[in-house]
């Protein structure tokens, strides 16, 4: 088998068809396993194939480990599955390496059967996936064939079917012409077309005004209801959110303009445009126009409703073949009985009087529910205010929670340190042991300790000469020693001899080496501690001094 070959072929498969490699991959690889075991002849046989990312293709046989081996085509002992696999227990399986010799001409027809059907079943999931969230949108199609009972459109990735019955009547379908469908179902199972189109469907309408008109797009009308006689007349009842808003002056357009490119759309199809209202008799009266009606009421027999109307408005409010009235009743969802005001007299119905009191019922149950909506409203917007005001509530807790916190540990630090300032200073150790304390405290600077810490920084910025040699003797620095020349009288010619020894330079840096061992070692805290004695034993002893006293004295003399 040429493995080149197969990729390429996986290859141009996936860009042609829109399948991804894995899937493509994984269908080849099943394809020659089936091949395999139709080659070999044992259907029964457990095949696996791997395919590599580089194209290497790998066979193996697999065998069951039992105990008692009773077909080994399909068995292997446990005996010698531990002779080839270390570790290996009962019920696993043992993989064998074979090679994939020349498949005959059955087991290739096999394989190219199989990689089709898997294929085909690629190709309907991902058009499924495709379409599936385009469901009721409208779509742009070529006409592909135009057959007698159904249109094949080209949708860009795959080929859609409009029955007749989704047609508009009288309309003309020209192969290679463009024109807008709305998508109205998609099967995964089907064996034929998977997408149906339609243009009949009266989604198509709502998504061309959608297209049209910008306030429905944004939301700012709404189209409550909408009744279709394909080829004939559409009913639209609109309303408007916003009151500034003419909801039919928006559909309508300046001059028309709006619905008339829905009418060349739909071949010259008749579009009726009213307000809806909650009220069931006035939507029924706005369905039922141009008719005028005199009287609307429910029929005895509980069969909807029944309208009257003026006996020169009957056939207008029938409409012609009876459209008018059907798609009042679709649009409004009750059955109507249309009867003519002469007919009605003649049937002594009293048609205003069960009018007048069918329109007080319709109205005061309308005033039921727009109050039962309102108390929903009202109940709705008090749980948002308390649970706004217990979030309120749960967040001043939380500060008051807070501040209670940060004056508590403020209360202990100012008491912490007062016990400092009043601790008793009589000896002088308790003077030298550093205070720790747990928390920060609040230092309280008195004018004598300020000027203690002005001399200690006086005094540390001051460094004498006697620190300077002894940081100097810290320090070896190693200098390399210039040899001097002398002229060697024996010789007649100079040479180069060691520098004389200095015994009174050596003697000196030794005093001062013996001085500085001498010296008593400290550490910087016990330095720190002697200095702020001493500046405090200086500045009391300045204190102390009456100066007035020797003034006096000079004076005298």
């Amino acid at each position: 088998m040429n493995i080149k070959d197969l990729m390429l072929l996986v290859a141009n498969i996936e860009t042609t068809r829109s399948i991804s490699k894995d899937i493509v991959v994984a269908a080849v690889e099943e394809a020659l396993a089936k091949a395999y075991r139709k080659q070999i002849e044992i259907p029964d046989a457990i095949v696996r194939v791997q395919i590599n990312e580089n194209g290497d293709i790998q066979l193996y046989q697999r065998f069951l480990v039992v105990e008692e081996v009773e077909d080994d085509e399909l068995e292997i002992s446990l005996k010698d599955a531990q002779q080839r696999v270390e570790g290996i227990a009962l019920g696993d399986y043992v993989d064998e390496r074979r090679e994939m010799k020349e498949l005959g001409r059955a087991a290739a027809l096999l394989a190219k059967n199989v990689l089709k059907q898997k294929i085909r079943e690629a190709e309907k999931a991902a058009i499924f996936d495709e379409y599936e969230d385009k469901k009721d949108e409208m779509v742009i199609a070529a006409i592909e064939s135009v057959e007698e009972k159904f249109v094949v459109v080209n949708l860009g990735k795959t080929l859609a079917m409009m029955p007749k019955a989704a047609q508009i009547p009288n309309e003309r379908y020209v192969e290679g012409s463009h024109l807008r469908v709305v998508i109205t179902e998609v099967n995964k199972e089907t064996k034929g077309a998977q997408v149906l189109v339609s243009r009949a469907d009266a989604k198509l309408v709502r998504r061309l005004f959608e297209k049209e008109v910008p306030e429905i797009y944004e939301g700012l009308v709404e189209i409550k209801a909408i009744a279709r006689e394909a080829g004939e007349r559409t009913k639209i009842a609109v309303f408007s959110k916003n009151s500034d808003i003419d909801p039919i002056g928006a559909c309508i357009g300046p001059r028309g303009s709006r619905v008339q490119v829905v009418i060349e759309e739909l071949k010259g199809e008749k579009i009726d445009i009213f307000l809806w209202s909650e009220n069931s008799v006035e939507l029924i009266r706005n369905a039922l126009a141009p008719a005028q009606i005199l009287a609307i009421f429910p029929h005895e027999e509980n069969r909807g409703l029944m309208v009257v109307v003026d006996d020169s408005q009957l056939s207008l409010a029938i409409g012609k073949k009876g459209k008018n009235a059907k798609l009042a009743v679709k649009l409004t969802g009750q059955k109507i009985d249309i009867k003519s005001k002469s007919d009605a007299e003649a049937a002594n119905i009293d048609y205003m009087g069960r009018y007048e009191t069918y329109m007080n019922l319709v109205e005061t149950k309308l005033a039921e529910k727009h109050q039962e909506k309102a108390q929903k409203e009202a109940s709705r917007r008090l749980e948002e205010a308390e649970k706004v005001a217990l979030e309120r509530l749960f967040n001043q807790q939380q500060a008051k929670l807070q501040a209670a916190e940060a004056a508590e540990v403020t209360k202990e630090v100012v008491e912490e340190v007062i016990e400092i300032e009043e601790a008793p200073t009589t000896s002088t150790e308790t003077q030298t042991q550093p205070v720790t304390p747990k928390k920060p405290v609040v230092e309280v600077e008195k004018p004598v300790e300020k000027r203690v810490k002005r001399e200690i920084k006086k005094r540390d910025t001051f460094v004498s000469k006697f620190e300077k040699l002894a940081d100097a003797t810290k320090v070896e620095v190693k200098k390399e020693v210039k040899k001097k020349k002398y002229f060697d009288r024996d010789k007649d010619k100079e040479t180069e001899h060691e520098p004389r020894i200095n015994v009174a330079e050596i003697m000196k840096k030794k005093e001062i080496a013996d001085a500085i061992a001498k010296t008593p070692v400290f550490t910087d805290e016990e330095l720190a501690e002697r200095k702020l004695q001493e500046l405090e034993e200086d500045l009391l002893w300045k204190d102390d001094i009456d100066y007035d006293e020797y003034d006096e004295y000079y004076e005298e003399e």
